[in-house]
């Protein structure tokens, strides 16, 4: 009996490998296929996470913003000319004035495929007709600003109007918010600008301050300085035109334009940050700005967001004298929808400057 019992055995026992290696398989297609669908629904779930994201009402303004900013790098110069004829403000037989959008540097470089210096001819033969001369840049802008920006028609209306900014006749009014409240509400910056080399973990270029006078460690009295050879004479005028909590709009008036004077001015003379300029928020390095948790309450953000604020800096107006006639001619453009929508959340309320001549 012993052997049939063996060899039931040995039978039953080929039947439960055959079963579990069955059984095996189907796990393995099972496990496939299970692994498969995961891959997928991951997959979908990345591209819809965006989408599904909760954004507050600034928040997808910033966001649009920056999306413009990057298409207006990828698009036609004959496109960026249109659009930039939507914002004339003014223009005549010698010059034209544009209210220059954000994001749009003025001069090429590095990562620039468009800017306003390179359909400046196009710009001319839309306004003007196929024939007409390319028009002149007559002075600059940052990249991050907006507002008015003064274009010539010909090489001598660009030489007159560079000569009424040479010899500071050009009366240039800006508007910014600022982090932070100017004290004293007004008064002149006078300090001198340098660019120099920031060490530390990201080696960059700054302009910063080299102040003629510095205070004495010993009484406390002011002492002069040597002034540095490669330092620029800066002189700022400024007021502030309403303030609440920690933000203020501020009315600068730049009486010299040295490269990002009135952001430096800003951030180092006063300790009031323009709105939105994390380069020049931090001394020694590159990084978000910092607001307090009253700012970022009303501007509906998260510390974590405010890199994508933008620079909340716009040239509101410019007085040229004895273009029209002999008559000083008062060019005014209205900040942006981006910068009236931070001054409505932050509660501030913006004066209209007075203008001296005819207002265009």
């Amino acid at each position: 009996m012993a052997a049939p019992i063996r060899g039931a055995a040995r039978a039953i026992g080929r039947r439960n490998s055959r079963v579990r290696n069955s059984v095996e398989d189907g796990a393995t297609e099972s496990s496939g296929a299970w692994k498969l669908a995961e891959k997928l629904r991951g997959e979908k779930k990345s591209r819809n996470e965006p989408i599904q994201e909760a954004l507050t009402p600034l928040q997808q303004r910033v966001r649009e913003l920056v999306r413009y900013t990057k298409q207006l790098q990828q698009v036609h110069p004959n496109v960026l000319a249109k659009a930039l004829t939507r914002g004339i403000v003014y223009k005549n037989d010698e010059i034209v004035v544009i209210d220059k959008p954000y994001g749009v540097p003025v001069h090429g470089g590095p990562g620039v495929k468009n800017c306003v210096s390179d359909v400046l001819p196009v710009l001319a033969k839309m306004l003007f007709g196929m024939q007409a001369d390319p028009l002149r840049l007559c002075h600059r802008l940052d990249k991050e600003t907006t507002g008015v920006m003064v274009l010539a028609r010909s090489e001598e209306a660009a030489d007159r109007v560079h000569k009424l900014f040479r010899t500071r006749q050009v009366h240039k009014i800006y508007w910014a918010l600022s982090v932070g409240v100017p004290v004293p509400s007004e008064g002149i910056l006078e300090i001198p600008i340098l660019e120099q080399e920031v060490q530390g973990r990201q080696q960059h270029y700054k302009m910063m301050l080299a102040p003629n006078y510095r205070v004495s460690s010993t009484d406390g009295k002011l002492v002069k300085t040597r002034l540095r050879r490669d330092a620029q004479s800066a002189v700022t005028q400024y007021r502030v035109l309403d303030s609440l909590g920690s933000s203020a709009l501020v009315e600068l008036q730049p009486i010299t334009g040295i490269k990002h004077q009135l952001r430096v001015h800003m951030a180092f003379g006063l300790g009031c940050p323009i709105l939105g300029d994390h380069k020049y928020s931090h001394w020694d390095k590159l990084a978000p700005q910092k607001l307090s948790d009253g700012a970022l309450k009303k501007l509906g953000l998260e510390q974590a967001k405010v890199r994508y604020l933008p620079l909340h800096l716009h040239a509101r107006q410019l007085c040229l004298p004895g273009l029209q006639g002999g008559k000083d001619v008062t060019l005014v453009c209205k900040p942006p929808r981006f910068f009236l929508k931070t001054l409505q959340r932050l509660k501030l309320t913006a004066s209209e400057p007075d203008s001296s001549g005819s207002e265009v």
